[in-house]
């Protein structure tokens, strides 16, 4: 018998059965379909989160002050009072061959209040180098200048959680808003990013001088600052941009060789490494929970195979009788198992593919299908068919034709 005839009569026995060969590719279509779906999703919010991380800025550096702590409580980063305005101005007149942006920050939560309405929400205070830096863009208005940053004016720029919520429509841009108990000119409004990676609103704030924030909200005698955002000119730099921001902030806070450094740096591609990581691990976890429904299926196969064998031995002992040899058995079980898991295999891949879309639709997630992916699963049910359907099948070829012709 020829590899078609062969083939034939292996569809011929599938179609015979319909219902018993779909519930045999059930397993398959489910453990493939959670595959792709998992593989569509975890790549999809890789995506998405490198896309956050971005959004934050270009060849962000970040340098905090050392935690504070309280005998054994941290407060975390941006609490130490080990940092000022004044490092920021030395990075970036000391550095301008590895830093081309240098922004200080301070941050405070005030109740913001416009004619009757009134939010609470966060106000930042920040250098002219920040939109560079931070990759934010004004859609209205201006950002405020070195010139007003000098002379501490008081004006600010809204984001768009701020504007829907204290103008409710109006234009913000000329209105003067009240900051606690001190009045600030809106000149500016902010492009929206959304929410960052740990799920905080980055439209919900306020940006002004850091000098203003300094001197009329925080009401601060000192020059200390929360953090320092830096834009590094590359960051294939970015190991001797820490190494040289390290001996310029440890010889203006005047520490000794022994001293630990009173500041930590943090750079997007620690953060990305992190979350990579955490995703990495989250979509190989998943991914062996369905390739625990590809197992099921498999062993699905080999059991309605098994069966399918024993209903079918005056067959097999009648088609060795008329000349059909071992091989030809072995080849004709075996195309069984594996055209049911490829069915159940291509079947698997559209329900996964629309699973993933359906899911990204429902929860607004990006889905990722890569062909790469879709491609394995589709040999891997291939593979499933074969070595589970090869013991049934082996089984079938080593019968004798004559106790087949007497079997009962």
């Amino acid at each position: 018998m020829n590899l078609w005839m062969i083939f034939k009569v292996a569809g011929r026995a599938i179609a015979r059965n319909k219902t018993r060969s779909l519930l045999t590719c059930l397993g398959i279509i489910v453990g493939i379909a959670a595959v792709i779906a998992v593989m569509a999703i975890g790549q999809g919010a890789k995506t998405m989160m490198v896309r956050q991380i971005s959004s934050m800025g270009n060849n962000l550096l970040m340098v905090f002050p050392e935690r504070h702590r309280q005998g054994a409580v941290s407060t975390g980063m941006g609490q130490g009072q080990t940092m000022t305005a004044g490092d920021a101005e030395a990075v970036k007149k000391e550095l301008p061959h590895l830093v081309q942006g240098v922004s200080p920050q301070v941050r405070t939560t005030v109740q913001m209040m416009y004619a009757s309405r009134n939010w609470m929400g966060n106000v930042q205070g920040v250098s002219t180098d920040l939109p560079s830096i931070s990759n934010w863009v004004i859609t209205d208005g201006r950002f405020f200048t070195e010139e007003e940053e000098r002379r501490s004016a008081r004006v600010c720029v809204v984001g768009t959680t701020v504007r829907a919520n204290l103008f409710d429509g109006d234009d913000p841009v000329g209105k003067t808003i009240r900051l606690r108990n001190m009045t600030f000119k809106v000149i500016g409004v902010l492009g929206s990013k959304g929410a960052n990676n740990w799920g905080q609103d980055q439209d919900d704030v306020i940006m002004a001088p850091y000098t203003s924030v300094q001197r009329y909200l925080q009401r601060s005698k000192f020059n200390n600052i929360n953090m320092m955002n830096l834009s590094l000119v590359s960051m294939d730099d970015l190991e001797e941009a820490k190494r040289e921001i390290a001996a310029l902030l440890r010889q203006r806070h005047h520490l000794a060789d022994w001293q630990d450094d009173d500041f930590e740096t943090r750079d997007t591609t620690e953060i990305m490494n992190t979350i990579g990581s955490v995703t990495n691990l989250m979509t190989v976890l998943l991914t062996a929970v369905a390739a625990i429904s590809l197992l099921v299926g498999g062993i699905g196969i080999m059991n309605i195979m098994l069966v399918s064998v024993t209903e079918r031995i005056k067959e097999i002992g009648l088609r060795m009788a008329i000349g059909a040899t071992p091989a030809n058995i072995l080849m004709q079980f075996l195309l069984e198992a594996v055209v049911l898991s490829t069915v159940g295999g291509a079947v698997g891949i559209g329900v996964g593919i629309g699973a993933s879309y359906a899911i990204g639709a429902l929860k607004d997630w990006p889905i990722l299908i890569q062909t790469a992916s879709t491609l394995y699963a589709f040999l891997f049910s291939a593979v499933v068919g074969m070595f589970f359907g090869f013991y049934p099948a082996w089984r079938a070829s080593k019968l004798n034709p004559i106790d087949c012709l007497r079997y009962e």
